[in-house]
C-alpha cells in the first residue's frame, strides 16, 4: 500500500495493560514506533480472519476409458435425474399395488 493511498485517522484506543506492555516491549525490540507496530499487528490479525487458507487439494486424474456409444458424458446429471425419477415411480407403483 502506498502512502498516497493511505489515510491517517487519529483515534483513541483503549488497550488492556497486559497487551500494551507486550506491544511496547515488541516495538522496542524491533525498533519500530508503537503506532506502527499496533497497526501492523491489527492488519495481520484481521487479514488472517478474512483469508482462511484451506488445505491444498491434489486431484489425480483417472481415465475411465471411452464412453459407451449413445452416452453423452456432458449430460450425466440429466441421466442421474432420469434414473432417480424412474426409481421413484417404480417404488410408488409398488407401494400402490401393496395398498400402502
Amino acid at each position: 500500500m502506498t502512502i498516497a493511498m493511505m489515510t491517517i485517522v487519529r483515534t483513541t484506543l483503549t488497550i488492556d495493560d497486559d497487551l500494551a506492555g507486550l506491544l511496547q516491549r515488541k516495538a522496542r525490540a524491533l525498533g519500530k514506533p508503537f503506532r506502527e507496530l499496533v497497526n501492523d499487528t491489527l492488519r495481520k490479525g484481521l487479514s488472517e480472519t478474512l483469508v482462511k487458507k484451506g488445505k491444498a487439494v491434489k486431484v489425480r486424474p483417472h481415465d475411465f476409458g471411452a464412453a459407451r456409444p449413445g452416452l453423452n458424458m456432458d449430460k450425466l446429471n440429466q441421466l442421474s435425474d432420469e434414473l432417480l425419477v424412474e426409481d421413484y415411480l417404480r417404488k410408488a407403483a409398488k407401494d400402490d399395488s401393496s395398498g400402502r
